[in-house]
């Protein structure tokens, strides 16, 4: 297919797919079946946004549990949700050449990628392996300048109006799931306005990534569009194609795959929010498996602590986001998979 980028036409013409890179996970996914833990589903934590202050103990528990939890009555219009994924299917419709020319990769605003989700802060794709790694593309925005964004393409420019009302609603989950999980952790004082601590969770660097992983009939392999990782983030905010199957979360050394509900947002808990909560809440490793015989188009957002404000913690010595980040990209560089981002920042006894 012309839309597609080189490395992944493969996928419609059924030759052998590329080698991914596992080193270092701790699990073997090429012998996992369709149906494992279908029913474990069932057991993914729902939380209701509308009475939050009803269900805050469930809430602390599904982050310390799961680390992952969906999330009802979120208060985003289904309307927009659903011009969100027809926008995007008209964006990635566009040929490959007109996709890689939009943007270029050189936009800290917005970037079109493909064979890998790792960019740097520039846009630009960060690989370690072969660009065909992962069997996804993408676009990424950055919801701290969309509004200034000016887009040639009029796909885009469409996709960029819905965003801009899209951000208000992702800003106000974040922070008002962020206020309530650091009341529970007890870490009050992450709030204050006044305190020089008050950039935990900074909506300034909030960044959306679309995702699209491309079917592939008549495959008896199993193949990844991303493999298994923690994210970055102190949250990240999921709206998924509600038709098509594709997130894997590990539970209890178990991946569940978690099936697309209408409507219903995913929440998970990102390495950052693991270190302020000193590891009481979880990380979640994640991953995407692509479909035989749909394409699945999905919709991330996420948001981090600001650079430079230190992360302190009885587990890891103290950090900021951009160190930890430069560490990441370093890893992914060198080994071409984001090693455990924490375990790079372990506390010594000599450490304050």
């Amino acid at each position: 297919m012309e839309s597609l980028p080189p490395s992944l036409r493969h996928l419609n013409h059924h030759q052998a797919p590329p080698t991914i890179n596992h080193n270092g996970n701790s699990t073997n996914p090429t012998k996992d079946k369709d149906n494992q833990d279908q029913e474990y589903d069932l057991a993914v934590p729902i939380i209701d946004l509308q009475s939050l202050s009803h269900e805050k103990s469930k809430l602390d528990e599904a982050c310390k549990e799961w680390g992952f939890f969906r999330l009802v009555n979120h208060g985003i219009p289904l309307t927009l949700l659903n011009q969100l994924q027809d926008q995007a299917k008209q964006m990635f419709s566009l040929s490959f050449d007109t996709k890689q020319a939009s943007c270029n990769g050189n936009s800290t605003t917005a970037s079109y990628f493909w064979g890998t989700p790792a960019l740097t802060t520039s846009g630009t794709a960060l690989t370690g392996g072969p660009q065909n790694a992962h069997l996804v593309e993408g676009f990424s925005f950055s919801m701290g300048q969309i509004s200034q964004f000016q887009p040639q393409l009029p796909e885009l420019e469409s996709f960029r109006l819905l965003l801009v009302e899209y951000g208000k609603h992702l800003s106000r989950i974040a922070t008002t799931l962020f206020e309530e999980l650091v009341k529970s952790l007890e870490l009050k004082n992450l709030l204050d306005p006044l305190s020089s601590k008050s950039s935990y969770l900074d909506v300034n660097t909030g960044n959306v990534r679309v995702y699209r992983y491309p079917s592939c009939p008549d495959s008896n392999d199993v193949r990844w569009g991303i493999n298994e990782h923690t994210d970055s983030s102190v949250l990240s905010i999921l709206s998924q194609d509600d038709q098509v199957s594709g997130l894997e979360v590990l539970k209890d050394h178990k991946w569940v795959t978690v099936k697309p509900i209408p409507n219903t947002m995913i929440i998970n808990i990102g390495d950052m929010m693991q270190a302020l909560s000193d590891d009481t809440y979880k990380s979640v490793f994640h991953r995407v498996k692509i479909n035989n015989n749909k394409e699945r188009i999905s919709i991330c957002y996420f948001v981090f602590p600001d650079g430079d404000v230190k992360i302190e913690s009885s587990k890891y010595k103290p950090f900021s986001y951009n160190e930890f980040r430069a560490q990441v990209q370093k890893d992914i560089k060198e080994t071409g998979n984001k090693v455990a981002g924490l375990s790079r920042f372990p506390r010594n006894n000599k450490d304050n």
